[in-house]
């Protein structure tokens, strides 16, 4: 699979990608990103998931994958992400992660976690939602934090009452829920993804 713990990014090698693909408009917020995973690079792995969280939250907009995409179900590279400047819930999750990876968290800590979410509805009630976050697990069986861009603080999981786990994955397995039994993943979609970002540069 690759993605290891901390990638080593050959940073020339995506702005080429990115800049080829769409031309300078992106420059601008790939740069910053750039800055602050350099910035972020002595800190501990609790004000790097903080760093990572508010940048990512605070500079990219939330759009659904049919208005970006034209496709009903897209996971969007870093580099995509960026290039548009928007994402959904997915997309906030992988750029997070692989952001993370290049900071030197292991891949061991980190998860992507597939959710139901209890959103309110505007008339009164509520009403669940498919929904992606990162978790980050300090210890093996340490009570996760959740990394979100539906509620942007870091708390964790125990806390988000909102979020019921599905599944979780990461690069080197699929779990149940948020459990521990790790079986081979056969997430297309996921494997797609880490191919293409391989291909930009994501090594």
């Amino acid at each position: 699979m690759g993605l290891g713990s901390a990638l080593g990014l050959d940073f020339e090698r995506l702005h080429q990608s990115l800049t080829s693909r769409f031309g300078q408009a992106p420059e601008a917020l790939f740069n910053d990103w750039r800055q602050m995973l350099g910035s972020s690079q002595g800190g501990s792995e609790q004000d790097k998931i903080r760093r990572v969280n508010d940048f990512i939250n605070r500079r990219i907009a939330f759009d659904d994958d049919f208005s970006l995409w034209s496709q009903s179900d897209y996971w969007a590279t870093p580099l995509e992400t960026m290039a548009q400047g928007r994402g959904d819930c997915e997309d906030f999750s992988i750029i997070k992660y692989f952001s993370l990876l290049d900071l030197g968290v292991p891949v061991n800590k980190l998860r992507l976690v597939y959710v139901r979410a209890t959103q309110p509805m505007a008339g009164g009630g509520t009403i669940q939602q498919a929904h992606m976050v990162l978790a980050y697990y300090a210890r093996p069986n340490a009570d996760p934090l959740v990394l979100d861009n539906l509620n942007k603080q870091i708390l964790p999981a125990s806390q988000r009452h909102d979020l019921s786990p599905v599944f979780s994955f990461n690069s080197a397995g699929l779990w149940q829920g948020t459990g521990n039994q790790s079986s081979k993943s056969n997430l297309s979609r996921w494997q797609d993804l880490l191919a293409r970002a391989r291909a930009e540069g994501f090594q």
